[in-house]
């Protein structure tokens, strides 16, 4: 049964930041706050846990829609092909922020996705899950949280949520209530950008 921790959204305790991070570490899935919907997500260097958290999704690890929460634009190239200076303009412009940026891959993906020409990118205005990244060191492979609710598409309710999903994860973070708005998908693999899901980012 999951572990539910109340993380508060300014000054995170330290403690219990650590103590997600030791699970990511250790392969365990854990849901968290963004600053669009909670998610669910995983250590990218954990190839268990992200076959674990591509089984829930029901799909196949290499085929799965997924993207990756960084810290900071440093954190992002590591995964990214060199960005011309329009779009690193863009990205710094609008991150973080509640966007998913596609953009052109390089030879770093994890192995599951080393045939990807391209990745999806989150910096997150959040501290919790970008506090949980910056300690963890590297990224976190990540999917939305949806409710089975036929009409309402992401649940808000962090109890809610622990109570749906707490026999299949690790950890379910407390922040309050999320937002049911995902993120606007922006594709950056091509000058101009194109919007591609509007979400609760505005984009011009």
């Amino acid at each position: 049964m999951a572990e539910l921790i109340k993380i508060y959204r300014q000054n995170p305790h330290p403690r219990a930041i650590e103590k997600v991070v030791n699970s990511l570490k250790n392969g365990g899935l854990v849901i968290y706050p963004t600053d669009t919907v909670y998610a669910l997500g995983c250590d990218v260097k954990n190839l268990k846990a992200m076959q674990y958290l591509a089984q829930l999704k029901g799909e196949k690890l290499e085929r799965a829609n997924l993207a990756f929460i960084c810290h900071d634009l440093s954190d992002l190239s590591t995964y990214t092909a060199q960005l011309s200076s329009t779009t690193f303009k863009i990205l710094k412009k609008y991150l973080p922020g509640p966007y998913t940026f596609i953009l052109p891959s390089n030879k770093a993906l994890p192995r599951p996705f080393k045939k990807r020409k391209t990745v999806g990118v989150r910096i997150p205005k959040h501290a919790v899950v970008l506090e949980i990244v910056k300690q963890l060191g590297n990224p976190i492979l990540t999917t939305s949280i949806h409710d089975e609710d036929a009409i309402i598409e992401y649940t808000t309710d962090p109890d809610v949520i622990f109570d749906d999903w707490g026999s299949r994860v690790d950890i379910v973070i407390d922040s309050g209530f999320g937002g049911n708005i995902p993120s606007t998908v922006i594709d950056a693999c091509q000058e101009p950008p194109v919007v591609i899901r509007s979400g609760a980012g505005e984009f011009n």
